[in-house]
C-alpha cells in the first residue's frame, strides 16, 4: 500500500509540475506576428491560434504548441527563397494549409503523435517551404486544402 500511495504521490506532483511549467511558459513566452508578417513565432499553450497569412515575402518562423493549437493558412502568403518553418507540438496540435503549387520538404519526427506531410510533387517548380520540427503526443498536418467560397 505504501507503494501505491508513493507512486500516486510522484504522479501527482509531475502533473502539477508540468501544468505549472505549462502556465509559467504561457506567460514568459507570447506569440509574434499577424497576418502581415514575413516571419512569424506562433506559441499557443492551453489556447488556441488561428491566423491567416497574407505576407508578401512569407521567410518562415517558429510554431509551438503545449496542451493547445494552432491552424496556420498559408494559402494567400507568397513564399521567400530559403523559407523555414519550425514545427513543436506537445500534447496539441497544429494544422498548415498551404497553396497546391508548394513544396514541402519535412525532417518532422513525432513520438506517440502522428506528422502529415503533403505538398506538391517534388519534380514541381513550385516554391519550397523547409520545416523540421516534432509531435510529442501530438499531431502535425501540414498540406493544400481547397479554399472556401
Amino acid at each position: 500500500m505504501r507503494r501505491i500511495r508513493a507512486l500516486a504521490l510522484v504522479g501527482l506532483g509531475a502533473a502539477i509540475g508540468e501544468l505549472a511549467s505549462a502556465l509559467f511558459v504561457k506567460r514568459a513566452v507570447p506569440s509574434r506576428g499577424d497576418a502581415e508578417s514575413d516571419e512569424l513565432a506562433l506559441v499557443a499553450v492551453f489556447d488556441g491560434i488561428d491566423l491567416k497569412s497574407r505576407a508578401q515575402a512569407f521567410r518562415g518562423g517558429s510554431v509551438f504548441t503545449w496542451y493547445g493549437g494552432v491552424s496556420l493558412d498559408l494559402r494567400e502568403a507568397t513564399l521567400a527563397p530559403g523559407a523555414h518553418l519550425r514545427v513543436s507540438a506537445a500534447l496539441g496540435g497544429v494544422a498548415i494549409r498551404v497553396p497546391p503549387d508548394w513544396r514541402i520538404e519535412s525532417s518532422m519526427t513525432a513520438f506517440a503523435g502522428g506528422v502529415d506531410v503533403r505538398g506538391a510533387e517534388p519534380d514541381s517548380s513550385g516554391p519550397v517551404l523547409k520545416v523540421d520540427g516534432f509531435a510529442l503526443f501530438g499531431g502535425v498536418a501540414i498540406g493544400s486544402k481547397p479554399q472556401e467560397a
